[in-house]
């Protein structure tokens, strides 16, 4: 055994018991799939998980700061994820950290560090994070996160009160919550000293009332904190040989709205099993040489035979095995091995044995077709500095890798920042294909083909900031009256088209317009025929906000 000090991290699920009592096979399976994202994201921010036991994870970390950056990619993307079911049946996380010092043994991590962080997991808010005063000392001065102090808190088994802090974390409306304390704080304060022989002095009566004040007083403190935005990091970059290229999450989740053109709206992702016999033609992920593979040698070969892949589009195959488990071992192992080589933080799992699917996620959510389309009034050239709602570490890397790439090539864009690119591909409908599947894997929530070859092929809003995707059937800004027919103006118009709003919610459009200026001018005056104090929410498929 030997003795450490780590950054330790505890997760686990809110109302587990409930959501495996009422749909059980459901609930194992996407706890299966939340557990991959939660595995991917400790694995590139340098994590190790050290025990899990049902829906807990426990994870040390070589500082706080990646810890905490950790748990907040973890907490948006899940949060991304959860958009796609009722409110019943999302599935959230808590999370707590400390550091601390730990004993090793066979690879586990013993003693009060461990104890602490699961207790402080307990005390965060539902999809939150609860961190230790020694983590908010660590990260205060080298994140721009905020955090509001619970203060001093008793915790199961702990002898001594914890103080603890709770992140602020990202609403579905792209605001910041004010964490709330969830326990009142520690014991009240002792009396001071000089109080004694007065107290000794009086009638017990008084003592007790003077007791009851002092009760009170404490239950009535409260804690506040002015919330700003939480930055997360962009996720590690990863390629594969057929040059495809992934990265979730790379910016925080905003607002999770989606598009309004048709066709770009977005469905859900099916929650099913994949069961039935292998199709070639509805594989996801892979190139049709992969495709024609499947369809000929594949087919063609003996029973004893499984094939394996992964979102990023990496595959493996064993045929002609001595029996099944041979079968899915060689197919897994080469999977993993092509990954593993091209660095992809993927894992690869079993998508077909012998003739049978088992893949056990679905189909990736996908847009209506067709994926995109060629207008000549809005495409322009890629500029990755213009790439929308990605931080500046993604934008390099479409600098370095999407540009000098091969055609054909595009790039998927997901509602919460999630993107993915193909690269190489045989046509821009396969690239584009390939690019949303792998991106609506990531992200939960059908994605955007934002990118094809050397041209953006939606408007890219200059104007205004983009704050997120457009979906003007659900968009609380507009009257519930008037979306339908916003909806059916926007969806086959060309051009420049906005949006705008004002007190009542009554919409003003501006349509085909030659250029975004002339679509923001027409869309306001359309406004003030109907309404007041009108601004422009939407350009193109994006919402839209002030420039500061």
């Amino acid at each position: 055994m030997k003795r450490k000090i780590a950054a330790i991290f505890a997760a686990d699920i809110a109302g587990y018991s409930r959501l495996v009592a009422e749909d059980e096979e459901e609930t194992l399976r996407r706890l299966a799939s939340y557990r991959e994202v939660i595995d991917d994201f400790i694995a590139k921010a340098g994590g190790r998980i050290f025990n899990t036991a049902g829906d807990a994870v426990l994870a040390e970390f070589p500082s706080a700061v990646d810890a905490v950056r950790c748990a907040i990619d973890i907490q948006e993307s899940l949060r991304t994820r959860n958009m796609a079911y009722p409110p019943s049946r999302q599935m959230s996380f808590r999370i707590g950290i400390t550091i601390g010092d730990v004993v090793e043994r066979n690879g586990d991590l013993l003693g009060d560090g461990v104890n602490i962080a699961a207790r402080l997991e307990g005390l965060a808010e539902v999809g939150g994070i609860c961190v230790s005063r020694a983590v908010h000392e660590q990260v205060a001065n080298k994140l721009s996160v905020q955090f509001a102090d619970i203060g001093a808190q008793e915790v199961k088994n702990i002898p001594t009160p914890v103080h603890a802090y709770m992140v602020a974390m990202r609403r579905e409306d792209g605001t910041y919550s004010t964490p709330k304390v969830k326990k009142v704080a520690s014991k009240m304060a002792a009396a001071p000293v000089w109080m004694w022989p007065l107290v000794v002095a009086i009638v017990s009566v008084v003592a007790i009332v003077v007791t009851g004040f002092l009760y009170n007083t404490k239950l009535k403190q409260t804690v506040t904190a002015a919330v700003t935005p939480a930055a997360t990091p962009s996720a590690a970059p990863s390629a594969t040989p057929t040059a495809v290229a992934a990265a979730p999450s790379p910016a925080p989740s905003l607002a999770p709205t989606q598009l309004a053109k048709a066709p770009m709206a977005a469905s859900s992702p099916s929650a099913s099993q994949l069961t039935g016999k292998l199709a070639a033609d509805s594989v996801p992920f892979i190139n049709e040489r992969v495709r024609s593979y499947l369809a000929g040698d594949y087919s063609a070969s003996g029973d004893y035979k499984a094939f394996a892949l992964n979102i990023a589009g990496f595959t493996g195959s064993a045929l002609n095995q001595p029996n099944e488990e041979a079968a899915r071992n060689g197919a897994l192992d080469q999977c993993q091995k092509r990954a593993d080589a091209a660095q992809s933080p993927r894992r690869c799992e079993l998508y077909a044995v012998g003739n049978n699917v088992v893949y056990t996620h679905g189909k990736p959510p996908m847009p209506s077709s067709p994926f995109f389309r060629h207008d000549a009034m809005t495409e322009r050239a890629f500029v990755s500095k213009d790439f929308p709602m990605v931080r500046d570490p993604a934008k390099i890397r479409l600098e370095n890798m999407f540009l000098p790439a091969a055609k054909s090539r595009s790039v998927a864009l997901g509602p919460g920042g999630q993107y993915f690119m193909t690269l190489g591909a045989p046509s821009t409908d396969d690239a584009a294909r390939r690019s949303l599947e792998s991106c609506g894997a990531i992200a939960g929530v059908a994605c955007m083909i934002v990118a094809v070859d050397d041209n953006f092929v939606v408007p890219i809003p200059t104007l205004l900031r983009i704050t997120g995707f457009f979906h003007a059937a659900s968009n609380a800004s507009i009257v519930a009256d008037a979306r339908d027919e916003v909806v059916r103006k926007l969806g086959d118009a060309m051009g420049w088209n906005a949006v705008a709003v004002g007190t009542a919610g009554r919409p003003g459009l501006g349509l085909k317009a030659a250029d975004e200026q002339t679509a923001v001018n027409t869309a306001l005056a359309d406004c003030v025929k109907h309404d007041s104090d009108c601004h422009v929410i939407a350009i193109g498929p994006f919402t839209v906000g002030p420039t500061n």
